[in-house]
């Protein structure tokens, strides 16, 4: 019989448990329980008492029970704290009386929520224990907790992450690294004097990436509305306001495939600054993920969950897109290469592609093929196709290409940054073009936003912009992938059994 069929019968029985608790007047779910103090600072303040050591200070602490065992006249039980500390549960027939150790060993499980009270003292093996004087059920758990020795599958632990988060001390670790992450971001930034604003999720029309948006609607406006695929053009119309130095960490959703490196819904940090340049930005980029490295590990190298080793440190290359791919390949490839020489080379890897590609994007898939597998550590790669990046100021000093380097570590993009498009006439002819590619099929092309062109003909300074990817980042400091490093990422519904 497999575990899914075993379940009812056993949530049956606790069930039953609860309703004993409940007719002998006792609660399975009171609304508080008398704790006077935690776990943790049992283990801090008593942490090193010899063995079999009497403190004679009682207290009252609740948590989850994680073990249990009972030996006749005595029950131990493992009593665990949501942050991971344990202490010992001591429950014995001398101290709690014959009806109350029966109660314990009747009603109580592995998983319940456990309020108990009684001495601070250390067994005969030195273990920190609570000598019970008495006990309270604090919440009874009607479903099992999984066989411990058996690992929870990946699927079983993004649908239940409540239950990973009780198993995997992994899964608390992460969730803990991912707070200290974005704290260090928003840390770094402010130290930098940029000002953390909000901008719409909800948008009239998507802008600022090409991503294909979800769909929704308001009924008090009786409009279709869509989920933000990017913050860009409003931090943008933050910027021509004077808000010279802003950022917005939250939440993005693009209405695209799901595999290890990306979700429909992610975490994105995107900041600009104005009078800066995307060299700026690259250095800025560079602080802000060496800073969360040390937050986080204490380091600039950081250790994966595989136990390998990845140093962040120094200052990263940077390497031209168009120049390292004609080296890869002893093929000469520039802006100026004609459609047919780049459907060749794509065919000849089968790499798929679409009729409605522009060349930029073409030459994007050769390079991911061709050269992110050569990587050996951080690196910009710089200057990327014009017709890919219209958000982005033409080069300088190049034809063709624009003021572009994205971010990869550990073979996945983390990061882009661009120096600004703020000339409201090219950024006009390059939404155009863009609109041009949505009605030819394009369904990630931009469209044209009157209302952020107005803007820019208010006149924005010249600036710099970086999007990095929160949950990116955390993949890179940690190893994981991205659905272990979002708590609760998107899944599909479970079907009906």
């Amino acid at each position: 019989m497999s575990d899914e069929e075993e379940v009812p019968e056993q949530v049956a029985i606790r069930r039953q448990k609860r309703q004993t608790l409940l007719d002998r007047g006792a609660q399975a779910y009171p609304v508080s329980v008398p704790i006077t103090t935690s776990i943790a600072q049992l283990r801090e303040q008593y942490g090193e008492l010899d063995a079999e050591a009497s403190t004679g200070v009682s207290v009252g602490i609740a948590g989850r029970i994680i073990y249990s065992r009972n030996t006749g006249k005595l029950a131990f039980a493992t009593v665990a704290a949501g942050s991971g500390e344990t202490i010992q549960a001591m429950v014995s027939l001398a101290q709690v009386g014959e009806e109350s150790l029966a109660d314990w060993k009747a009603l109580v499980d592995l998983g319940d929520q456990i309020f108990v009270q009684g001495e601070v003292i250390t067994s005969k093996r030195g273990e920190l224990s609570i000598f019970v004087d008495s006990w309270q059920m604090a919440a009874k758990a009607l479903r099992p907790l999984p066989v411990a020795h058996k690992e929870m599958n990946e699927e079983s632990r993004v649908r239940q992450r409540y239950v990973d988060l009780i198993m995997r001390p992994e899964a608390q670790i992460m969730a803990r690294t991912r707070v200290k992450t974005v704290s260090a971001l928003r840390t770094s930034l402010s130290n930098r004097e940029y000002l953390e604003i909000e901008t719409p999720m909800l948008q009239t029309q998507p802008g600022g990436a090409t991503a294909r948006p979800f769909i929704t609607a308001s009924n008090a406006f009786g409009i279709e509305l869509y989920l933000r695929i990017a913050p860009e053009l409003f931090l943008k119309r933050a910027v021509v306001g004077g808000l010279d130095q802003v950022f917005e960490i939250n939440r993005n959703f693009r209405n695209e495939g799901a595999d290890s490196t990306h979700s429909p819904e992610f975490a994105m940090l995107e900041f600009y600054q104005a009078f800066a340049d995307y060299q700026d930005m690259a250095t800025i980029t560079r602080e802000l993920v060496q800073e969360s490295a040390h937050a986080v590990a204490g380091s600039l190298t950081v250790t994966h969950l595989d136990g390998s080793q990845h140093d962040l440190s120094g200052v990263w290359p940077q390497v031209d897109l168009y120049g390292s791919l004609s080296e890869v390949t002893n093929q000469i490839v520039t802006p100026e290469t004609d459609r047919a020489t780049l459907e060749q080379m794509c065919a000849d890897i089968d790499i798929k592609f679409a009729p409605t590609w522009v060349n930029g994007k073409l030459v994007e898939e050769l390079f991911e093929h061709y050269v992110i597998p050569t990587f050996t550590g951080p690196t910009f790669v710089m200057d990327f196709p014009v017709d890919t990046s219209p958000l982005t100021r033409d080069h300088r000093s190049r034809a063709g290409v624009v003021e572009k380097w994205d971010l990869y570590v550990d073979g996945f993009e983390l990061a882009t940054g661009y120096s600004e498009l703020v000339d409201p006439v090219i950024q006009r002819e390059r939404l155009v073009e863009q609109a041009s590619l949505g009605a030819n099929g394009d369904k990630e092309a931009m469209p044209l936003d009157e209302d952020f062109l107005r803007a820019l003909e208010h006149g924005m300074p010249p600036s710099g912009g970086v999007g990095l990817g929160v949950d990116r980042l955390l993949m890179a400091l940690t190893g994981q992938g991205i659905r272990e490093t979002v708590l609760f990422p998107l899944v599909k519904p479970e079907r009906d059994r």
